[in-house]
């Protein structure tokens, strides 16, 4: 687990997007359901950077579902505002949670925080597993002792 330190930079990824008017409502504020696929823009690009992206987990023998959500909505994201969304690494011993910021690009202020929770599944018994399997350690660069 990782306390609120700083974390390995390959832990954290961040893409910046740009609110398209056809995630907007009529006050041309994007709707909330929108946050989530900004969440998963980021997340891919964090898992891309750790070299563990969804088809190298499905080819590692396990699946990553997402078993809970939470996003705090501060600040209203709006059409043809740029954002920088932050995914990172916050635990990984026994179940992945990723953490999630959205920044106004040119304020650099915090506008959404939110996070995930995945945990692995062995797809050949589709069992979940209490403790992350060894290759998402190695793809975190964790020594093997932690794997104990």
């Amino acid at each position: 687990m990782t306390s609120k330190k700083q974390v390995p930079d390959h832990w954290r990824a961040d893409v910046e997007l740009e609110v398209p008017f056809h995630d907007v409502d009529m006050m041309e504020i994007a709707w909330h359901g929108h946050y989530v696929k900004y969440f998963e823009i980021a997340r891919c690009a964090l898992f891309d950077q750790l070299d563990y992206n969804y088809r190298q987990m499905r080819d590692s023998g396990y699946a990553w579902p997402v078993i809970d959500l939470h996003v705090r909505y501060v600040k209203p994201l709006r059409f043809g505002q740029t954002v920088t969304v932050r995914a990172q690494i916050a635990e990984y011993e026994n179940r992945l949670k990723v953490s999630y910021q959205v920044f106004d690009r040119d304020s650099g202020e915090r506008l959404t925080k939110g996070h995930t929770m995945q945990v692995a599944v062995d797809m050949r018994s589709e069992e979940m597993l209490f403790a992350s399997p060894a290759i998402l350690l190695e793809k975190l660069g964790v020594p093997k002792a932690a794997e104990a």
